[in-house]
């Protein structure tokens, strides 16, 4: 699924993209959160508010948070590492060693349509089967 286009990203671009990939359920993960799975395992998932992840300017917890996975710390680093873009990652994540990186909805639109396909694409891929991920890498 190749996206090429460079218009602002959307929360509803987040569905689209997902929900196109192969065997791509709306389901649930940690109880109640809704999470993107692919045969079970959960890629995208919204996270609810927590005080481990805060607005600095205000002390509240995010309530618009994405948890996107990410093939390896290094991408963890990659993504979060540069302070002018919107990921990010709170202690919990960093003391779990986890692939993951957090992301607001109310920022989705600092990425092109195409890099928000691409990362959720690469989340994906991270968590699919091969089989079905060299569905999706044809494509590309």
């Amino acid at each position: 699924m190749a996206v090429r286009e460079s218009r602002p990203a959307t929360s509803a671009d987040v569905d689209e993209i997902c929900l196109g990939l192969p065997e791509v359920t709306l389901g649930t993960s940690w109880g109640d959160v809704p999470t993107y799975l692919v045969r079970g395992r959960g890629f995208v998932l919204f996270r609810h508010p927590h005080p481990s992840a805060t607005d600095p300017a205000t002390g509240q917890p995010y309530d618009d948070l994405l948890v996107i996975s990410v093939a390896s710390l290094e991408d963890v680093e990659a993504l979060t590492g540069d302070p002018s873009t919107p990921f990010f990652t709170i202690e919990h994540f960093t003391n779990h060693r986890a692939k993951q990186v957090l992301v607001q909805q109310s920022r989705l639109g600092e990425l092109s349509l195409a890099e928000l396909s691409e990362l959720i694409t690469d989340a994906y891929c991270a968590k699919a089967p091969k089989t079905l991920v060299r569905t999706v890498r044809q494509d590309v």
